[in-house]
């Protein structure tokens, strides 16, 4: 089984494929949308989720059951 696939991988063209991917990678290309607008959508895409979060945290009314440190005055003790 092992000269089968040492046979068949061998037949197939792989330096001829990393030649090519060598060629393309040193030509020159037109931009593209992401290389025009990708950190401009990342930032905005950024901006509205804080924007959302600080809405969400801060205007809706969530009880973030924070520490009662300094609401809460401890009770009298009641001696029997």
């Amino acid at each position: 089984m092992f000269p089968l696939a040492k046979n068949a991988l061998s037949r197939l063209p792989v330096g001829s494929i990393q030649q090519m991917v060598a060629r393309q990678s040193h030509q020159k290309r037109t931009p593209d949308f992401h290389d025009k607008y990708g950190n401009a959508v990342l930032v905005g895409g950024a901006t509205f989720c804080i924007a959302i979060w600080t809405y969400t945290a801060t205007q809706i009314g969530i009880e973030w059951n924070l520490s009662p440190v300094g609401r809460v005055t401890p009770k009298e003790w009641k001696d029997q």
